[in-house]
């Protein structure tokens, strides 16, 4: 007979809906993305690359204030090569999540090994567990929305920490934010807007991206706005690439011109005989030059 797996109640980890970012908390941050435990996160997964001596897997997917954890499980599934990190500041609620994600795992082996959360507060600290470009997919979904003016700032999503998220988010790469606050949806669309590296995905577009379709229905939030006909306003932008990106773009590809015409250099004379090398010799050298200066051009 199988063991009955519990899973934990939702009523014992309650707390107030919101917690102030920029309030002092005690829980471990680590230095960098290379002190974080990625091990005890992803053990199956960590298991299974050093079995087959391959590097583990990262994070690719952040859902940031991830409350109950509905988002999180949901992406789990419907990305099952993906790795997703939860991050939420209320320690009760992390808890709630963490026990929620055990039990999945223990009631589906094999199941929900690509999701883990994490307390932690990432308004100050997620450039702590992300590299540069690491994320390709990151969730900003029914944030407090601080109605004062006077505590806007702390708002997840301001010019400041945008530029964080930009560097965190590789190009190509999506931001995602849901509210069912319409002044807290036009604060997050005119700074993103307003951003140089991030340009609005179109409504069309979206039709065809699952996590799209997850950020009303995948959510405790959201299904609580569509049981009581309410509104909500969605805004998903793209990370572009900058002019860092850009350089770096160009100098990978001058040095993969220079690095081509060497190549050639060495394998034509024994492979075209006594006539190739003097042709060779005197054409290669132009075009390796040229592909240096279109690599620097660009």
């Amino acid at each position: 007979m199988s063991e009955v797996v519990k899973h934990p109640k939702k009523q014992m980890y309650r707390m107030r809906a919101h917690s102030n970012p920029l309030n002092d908390a005690h829980f471990p941050v680590p230095l960098s993305p290379d002190h974080v435990d990625w091990a005890a996160h992803y053990p199956e997964l960590h298991m299974a690359a050093a079995a087959a001596g391959v590097p583990p897997p990262q994070v690719e997917f952040a859902d940031v204030g991830c409350g109950f954890g509905g988002l999180t499980i949901r992406l789990a599934e419907a990305y099952p090569d993906k790795l997703i990190m939860a991050m939420e500041l209320r320690d009760k609620v992390t808890e709630y999540v963490k026990e929620r994600i055990l039990a999945l795992r223990k009631e589906q082996p094999g199941k929900y090994q690509n999701c883990s959360v994490v307390r932690t507060n990432a308004m100050k600290f997620i450039t702590n567990f992300f590299r540069k470009g690491q994320l390709t997919k990151l969730f900003f979904l029914f944030a407090d929305p601080h109605f004062k003016a006077a505590n806007h700032r702390r708002r997840i999503i301001q010019r400041t920490l945008l530029a964080e998220y930009a560097y965190l988010l590789r190009p190509g790469g999506l931001l995602y934010t849901i509210t069912d606050v319409e002044d807290l949806g036009d604060w997050q669309r005119d700074r993103l807007e307003a951003h140089p590296l991030f340009e609005r995905v179109s409504d069309e577009e979206l039709e065809s991206d699952p996590a799209a379709q997850l950020l009303l229905e995948g959510t405790e939030e959201g299904q609580k706005v569509a049981r009581n006909g309410g509104k909500t306003w969605r805004h998903v932008y793209r990370r572009i690439p900058g002019p860092a990106d850009q350089a770096a773009a160009a100098a990978a590809a001058a040095a993969a011109g220079e690095e081509q015409p060497a190549a050639a250099g060495k394998e034509q004379p024994a492979a075209a005989g006594k006539e190739q090398p003097a042709a060779a010799g005197e054409e290669q050298p132009a075009a390796a030059a040229a592909a240096g200066a279109g690599g620097d051009g660009a």
